[in-house]
C-alpha cells in the first residue's frame, strides 16, 4: 500500500473541481481528476456503473486506499435559478439531475468506501449548495427564498441527507464526512455575474478535504467564513 495521500475529485475538468484538484496537488496530494471527458482527466461519469466499478478497481490496484473523495460532479438542467419549476419540471429533467447530483455520488462513495476505510483518516466532501437548505427555502426572509429550481434543489437536499447518514454510519471511525456550499461561483453553471472565482469557491471544499483530526463531521459549511448552514 502506498504512503502517498490519494485524492479523487469528480467533475475535475473545470470550475470548482479543477480548482480543488489543483489546490490539493499544491498540498502534496496525488490527485485523480475524474471527468466525463477522458481527455481532461480520468474517465469517470458517475452516472455510469461501469465507470464507477473501473475507478474502484483502478484505485485499489494502484494505491490500495483513498484518503480523500470529493463528490463534486453535478448538473443543472433547468433553464435557470430564478423561478419555481415544481409544477413543470419534466420527469426526464428530474431523473437526469438526481442521477448526476445524488445517485452518482452515493454509488461512487459506496464503491470506494472499502478504500476510504483503508486510509488512516479519510475525508469525504459532498459539494452541495445553499439551495439544498430546506430551512432557508422555508424562510421568507432568506435571500434565496425566490430561487426554487426544483430538480436542482431537491438533488442537493438529498445529497445533504446522505452526508448526515454517512457521517452517522462512520461516527466511530476516523473518516469525516461533510457538505460544502462553495458560494456563487463564476462557472458554466454559476454564470459570469457570480462574485467568486473557482479558486475562492473551492476554499471550503479543500478545507473540509484536509481537516485535522479534531475537525467537524456531519456538517454543512459555506465558503464565507466557514459558517455552518441550516439543513
Amino acid at each position: 500500500m502506498t504512503s502517498e495521500r490519494i485524492a479523487l475529485v469528480t467533475g475535475a475538468n473545470r470550475g470548482i473541481g479543477l480548482a480543488a484538484a489543483r489546490a490539493l496537488q499544491e498540498r502534496g496530494y496525488t490527485v485523480l481528476a475524474g471527468s466525463r471527458d477522458g481527455a481532461a482527466g480520468w474517465n469517470l461519469d458517475v452516472t455510469r456503473p461501469e465507470d464507477i466499478a473501473a475507478a474502484a478497481k483502478r484505485i485499489g490496484s494502484a494505491y490500495g486506499r483513498l484518503d480523500v473523495l470529493i463528490n463534486n460532479a453535478g448538473v443543472m438542467v433547468e433553464p435557470g435559478f430564478d423561478r419555481n419549476t415544481t409544477g413543470d419540471v419534466s420527469m426526464e429533467q428530474l431523473r437526469q439531475t438526481m442521477d448526476a447530483n445524488f445517485f452518482g455520488a452515493v454509488a461512487l462513495t459506496q464503491a470506494l468506501l472499502p478504500l476510504l476505510r483503508n486510509a488512516p483518516a479519510a475525508r469525504i466532501v459532498n459539494v452541495s449548495s445553499i439551495l439544498g437548505s430546506m430551512g432557508l427555502h422555508a424562510d421568507p426572509q432568506a435571500p434565496l427564498y425566490a430561487l426554487k429550481p426544483f430538480a436542482y434543489d431537491v438533488s442537493k437536499t438529498a445529497l445533504n441527507s446522505f452526508t448526515i447518514h454517512l457521517a452517522h454510519l462512520l461516527r466511530e471511525t476516523t473518516i469525516k464526512v461533510n457538505s460544502a456550499h462553495p458560494g456563487w461561483v463564476r462557472t458554466a453553471m454559476g454564470g459570469e455575474m457570480a462574485p467568486l472565482t473557482p479558486e475562492e469557491g473551492a476554499r471550503t471544499v479543500v478545507w473540509l478535504a484536509t481537516l485535522d483530526d479534531d475537525g467537524p463531521t456531519g456538517g454543512f459549511f459555506q465558503s464565507e467564513g466557514r459558517e455552518v448552514l441550516p439543513w
